[in-house]
């Protein structure tokens, strides 16, 4: 899609521009604000101790497409906004408009009861985060680099992670890190001409062959100490009230031995696809293309492979070991081979003694493969938030947040799926995050980047969120929850 000025679609983000004015007038006379590329938004309320670093609150304004055949399906109309007496439904309800109303709510409030900061707070509003943030938190990262140096800030909050019960122990999940991820364009091409008349393999038959080399090397799954997704499992066997015995008693043990930890690995890590796909560089063939007409041998075949990468590995890795795949197969096939630029099997490979039973003078290849980086959007493994030792002061002070939100929301006596008992506590289980947010390009302002906005996911929902599908949906109570969590968050950093 075309950048903002260049496309009219973008237009109808002045439209929530039009909105959060109207509706937040307090902020929109108290809070300074730059528009950033446009559409982006970097609000400030200055606070009034100038020496203390200043924080990020963030969130996206943009949500994902509704498919037209769907809306017939939706339980109200998804940009209705639609408020039940329980949840509210809309796309967007909860990814992301929740989190960044709540935000601008917080602030309203704050601002009418005469409340001011001591630590300036700054807010961040990406408009095309669905779309990887080209032009949004992109420019957005550049201009509050510029405007207030390299790691300026304390912290910044985003959206991701929320609570949840494991094993009968509320856990809250603050993403910490995130994985990379590359999209690798696998094309084929191949001499054209008369179905009639067809090769032993088309251009299509080679793309199917080598994807299904892909499918049956998947990346290896290893677990490693030190790294969040084996930290997550410690801390679930250290807290979980009723983690089977035998579960827990493997994951300690596979703090000390090798041979336990592969053990536990193979054993449960591998059998569980969630924390396999956690632990390890994923692969998946989402996108393909080729043939033009049915009686017409197709000339070129493409596939799109989506890599979620390891937090120890690296996009080097990754394009080197996808070329490593398919080299044996594309010999084997007499497929030239060319992988992010450089020649692995030339044309010069197959008029040489390769192919003894021809002449070096007609041998040639029968078609050739690319392999090459998408989109030009890969990403590396995000640096981890610190969450021990001396620079943990901001995993400190959320965790705080997080449980003086979770006890005081339910002291008020207000209807919730959880309610506090003398043996309910909140656990922290810091969480390496599977997708990216906008703070993937906001690396160079702080070390401490949490993806959370304290949704409840405690003991599961009775009413599916619908996030990126049919009848998305917060209920109230996990709104008003959310809402509670900035409030404390902001009265609180000082």
């Amino acid at each position: 899609m075309p950048p903002p000025g260049q496309d009219p679609r973008w237009e109808t983000m002045g439209l929530v521009h039009d909105y959060l004015a109207a509706e937040f007038p307090l902020i929109n006379k108290t809070l300074s604000l730059a528009k950033v590329n446009t559409y982006g938004l970097i609000y400030e309320w200055t606070g009034t101790n100038s020496s203390l670093k200043p924080y990020i609150l963030a969130a996206h304004q943009d949500v994902v497409p509704v498919n037209p055949e769907t809306v017939s399906t939706w339980t109200h109309p998804p940009y209705s906004g639609f408020f039940d007496g329980e949840s509210i439904w809309g796309r967007g309800a909860s990814d992301d408009k929740a989190s960044l109303t709540a935000i601008m709510l917080t602030l309203e409030t704050l601002i009418q009861k005469d409340w001011t900061p001591e630590r300036t707070i700054v807010l961040a509003f990406g408009f095309d985060e669905e779309a990887s943030g080209i032009y949004g938190a992109k420019y957005l990262g550049k201009a509050l680099e510029e405007t207030y140096g390299r790691d300026a800030f304390a912290f910044i909050v985003d959206e991701g992670g929320g609570f949840k019960d494991v094993y009968e122990t509320i856990f809250a999940t603050p993403g910490v890190a995130e994985k990379g991820h590359a999209d690798i364009k696998l094309e084929v091409t191949s001499p054209g001409g008369h179905s009639s008349v067809p090769p032993v393999h088309t251009t299509i038959g080679y793309l199917a062959s080598l994807i299904t080399e892909f499918e049956k090397n998947p990346y290896p799954v290893e677990l490693a100490r030190d790294t969040v997704p084996y930290d997550n499992l410690v801390c679930m066997a250290a807290h979980s009230r009723d983690i089977p015995r035998s579960l827990k008693r493997a994951i300690f043990r596979s703090g000390h031995s090798n041979a336990a930890l592969h053990r536990f690995e193979k054993d449960f890590v591998l059998q569980d696809k969630f924390y396999s796909s956690l632990v390890g560089t994923t692969q998946a063939v989402d996108i393909i293309s080729g043939g033009v007409k049915s009686n017409a041998l197709p000339e070129s075949a493409f596939a799109i492979i989506n890599h979620r990468i390891n937090t120890l590995s690296f996009v080097n890795e990754t394009a080197a070991r996808d070329t490593q795949t398919i080299t044996s197969l594309a010999e084997s096939l007499g497929l030239t081979l060319k992988a992010f630029g450089e020649d692995v099997i030339p044309e010069s490979f197959y008029a040489t003694s390769h192919c003894s039973s021809q002449s070096s003078s007609t041998s040639s290849s029968k078609g050739h493969i690319e392999l090459s980086l998408a989109f030009n959007h890969e990403l590396e493994p995000a640096p981890r938030t610190p969450t021990s030792g001396k620079e943990s002061k901001p995993w400190d002070f959320l965790s705080g947040t997080i449980k003086a939100t979770y006890y005081s929301h339910r002291a008020q006596g207000i209807k919730t799926e959880t309610t506090a008992t003398d043996g309910d506590n909140v656990d922290f289980d810091p969480r390496n995050v599977d997708g990216n947010t906008d703070t993937k390009y906001y690396w160079n302002l702080t070390r401490h980047i949490f993806r959370y906005n304290h949704k409840n996911a405690a003991y599961g929902s009775e009413i599916a969120t619908g996030v990126h599908t049919v009848n998305e949906n917060i209920p109230l109570d996990h709104y008003l929850e959310i809402i509670r969590f900035f409030t404390t968050l902001n009265n609180e950093c000082r």
